[in-house]
C-alpha cells in the first residue's frame, strides 16, 4: 500500500511540474487591448474542432509555390515581424468579448464580391467573371494609412469566389483601416471568408481557418510608410492535392510566407473552384451616411506613383497554371465617380484607384 501511494504522489508531482513547465513556456503578444494572439499546439487549435473539420487532417506546407516574381518590384520593405511563436506551436486569436462583438457587427456589413450595390458600401476595382474556372490568383496593393472614424471601415483585398442564386462562397484577403474593429486608427491586414450555410468571418474569430505559420497571422499591425512606397502582395490559391485554399505573404528574396488555409470542407461552392476572382479599394460608409477616403484618400493623377495602386495582378487558371491577367477581360467596379475613381495605369501598374468620400455619396 505505501509503495502505492509513494508512486501516485510521484506522478502527481511529476505532472504538476510539466503543468507547470508548459504554463511557463505559453507565450502571449499583445498588438492592443482588442488584440491578444496565444500561442497553442498547432494540433489542438480551436478550428479543428469545427464539426465540418471533425476528420480533417491537418495540412503542414502546400503541394506548390508557384508565385514567383520575374523581376524584382521595389516595395519600400520588409513587413516587421511581431509574433514569434515556439515551434510546434501557432499564434490563435485570443476571442476577447469586445472584439467578438465587434467583429460580427462589421461581419453584417462586409462587402459581397458579387454586387456592388451593398448598402453603404462603395467599390473601386475589377473582376474576372465567366472565363474560369479559376483557382486563385495574386496582387500587390499598396498601402495606406488613413482619417477613418469608428463607425466606418475602408480596404484593399484580393478575393475568389462562387455564387448561385442568393447562396455565396468567397474569401478575402489584404490590408483595412478600421478602429471598431481593431481597436487603434492604424492599418492592419486581415482575412474574412464565408462559407457553407452563411457561415465565416474576419481572421480566427471563428473557428474555420487553420494557422501553420508560427510567425505570420492573417491579422496583425503593418509598417507605417507615408509616401505610400510600401505594399502588401498576398496570394490566395487552392492547393491542387488537397483542395484547401492557402494564403500566403508572396516574398521577392526568399519563399513565400504559408500562412495557413482555410480547409475546402468549409465550402460548399467552391471546394474544386471558384468562378470569379478579383481586386479592388472598398469603403463601408457610417450609418449617417458620410463615406470615409479610399485609398490613398486622393483620387488618381497622372502620376500612378502617387495614388493608390494594384500591380502585378496573376492568375491561377483550370490547368492550375500562372497567368497574366492580361490575358482575361477585366470587368472595371465603380459605383461612385464623384467620391472615387478607377484609372488604368501604366506597366507594371495594372490600375491606380481611390478618392475622399465624404457626405455626399450616397449608400
Amino acid at each position: 500500500m505505501d509503495f502505492v501511494l509513494k508512486l501516485v504522489a510521484f506522478i502527481l508531482i511529476v505532472y504538476v511540474a510539466q503543468s507547470r513547465e508548459t504554463m511557463r513556456d505559453l507565450k502571449s503578444f499583445k498588438l492592443n487591448k482588442n488584440t491578444i494572439y496565444d500561442c497553442v499546439d498547432i494540433y489542438k487549435q480551436p478550428s479543428l474542432s469545427h464539426p465540418l473539420l471533425k476528420n480533417h487532417k491537418i495540412q503542414l506546407e502546400p503541394s506548390f509555390s508557384i508565385f514567383k516574381p520575374k523581376n524584382q518590384i521595389k516595395t519600400g520593405g520588409e513587413r516587421k515581424k511581431i509574433i514569434e511563436c515556439p515551434s510546434g506551436t501557432v499564434p490563435i486569436l485570443r476571442n476577447t468579448k469586445e472584439y467578438v462583438a465587434n467583429a460580427q457587427y462589421w461581419t453584417e456589413k462586409h462587402f459581397n464580391p458579387f454586387t456592388v450595390e451593398s448598402h453603404g458600401t462603395h467599390i473601386a476595382g475589377v473582376r474576372s467573371q465567366g472565363q474560369g474556372p479559376y483557382h486563385g490568383l495574386a496582387a500587390w496593393m499598396s498601402m495606406h494609412n488613413l482619417n477613418i472614424s469608428k463607425d466606418q471601415a475602408s480596404y484593399a483585398s484580393i478575393y475568389v469566389g462562387s455564387g448561385v442564386n442568393n447562396k455565396v462562397n468567397f474569401i478575402q484577403a489584404g490590408w483595412m483601416v478600421n478602429p471598431k474593429l481593431f481597436g487603434d486608427g492604424r492599418t492592419w491586414s486581415y482575412g474574412y471568408w464565408k462559407g457553407a450555410n452563411g457561415a465565416g468571418c474576419y481572421n480566427t474569430i471563428c473557428r474555420g481557418f487553420v494557422q501553420v505559420s508560427k510567425t505570420d497571422v492573417l491579422s496583425g499591425p503593418l509598417p507605417y510608410d507615408p509616401k505610400g512606397e510600401l505594399g502588401i502582395y498576398f496570394s490566395i490559391i487552392q492547393d491542387k492535392e488537397s483542395g484547401n485554399w492557402w494564403i500566403a505573404d508572396v516574398n521577392y528574396t526568399e519563399a513565400d510566407k504559408q500562412i495557413g488555409y482555410w480547409p475546402k470542407e468549409l465550402f460548399d461552392l467552391i471546394s474544386n473552384s471558384v468562378d470569379m476572382i478579383g481586386v479592388g479599394g472598398i469603403v463601408q460608409a457610417s450609418p449617417s451616411g458620410v463615406s470615409p477616403p479610399m485609398g490613398n484618400g486622393h483620387l488618381p493623377t497622372e502620376d500612378d506613383n502617387a495614388s493608390a495602386r494594384v500591380r502585378k495582378l496573376e492568375i491561377l487558371d483550370s490547368n492550375f497554371e500562372i497567368q497574366e491577367s492580361g490575358k482575361y477581360k477585366l470587368e472595371k467596379l465603380l459605383d461612385n465617380d464623384k467620391c472615387y475613381g478607377l484609372k488604368g495605369g501604366k506597366k507594371p501598374i495594372l490600375f491606380t484607384y481611390g478618392g475622399p468620400g465624404g457626405a455626399s455619396c450616397g449608400i
